[in-house]
Parts: C-alpha cells; sequence; structure tokens
C-alpha cells in the first residue's frame, strides 16, 4: 500500500493531541487504542522508506565516517 506524508502528518497531529480519532479526506479511523495509533504510524513511517529507496530517492542508508585524532607526538 502506497502511504503518503499527508497521513504520517495526520496521525502524529492526533497522537500529540491525545486523540484516536483521525479524518483523511472523507474516512474517518478511530483507533481503539494509542498503542495501535503507535503501531500505524509505525508501519507508515516504514512504508515511506521502503517507498523511498523503491523509487532511489534514498538509495541506500546513510554512511558514517569517524576519525581518530591524536594529540601530541
Amino acid at each position: 500500500m502506497a502511504f503518503t506524508e499527508a497521513q504520517l502528518i495526520a496521525l502524529e497531529d492526533a497522537l500529540a493531541k491525545g486523540e484516536r480519532r483521525v479524518t483523511l479526506g472523507d474516512k474517518t479511523i478511530e483507533y481503539r487504542t494509542v498503542e495501535e495509533l503507535q503501531q500505524a504510524i509505525r508501519a507508515i513511517r516504514k512504508g515511506l522508506s521502503e517507498q523511498a529507496v523503491a523509487t532511489g530517492l534514498w538509495p541506500r542508508a546513510p554512511r558514517q565516517i569517524r576519525l581518530n585524532t591524536r594529540k601530541g607526538t
């Protein structure tokens, strides 16, 4: 299923307000618990990152560069 940034924002806003009911367009979803709402947010975040990888917007995990330095001789 394709997720949108608007869906993620709507769910995060509802969570921040302490609401369990989310309206997107003409559909309204009421979650039974806050944990269920948090699971939906995690699923959408995961879906968005998978979509980004599949479309080439985010080709791979970010790289880390570590520098080791010493002072003195």
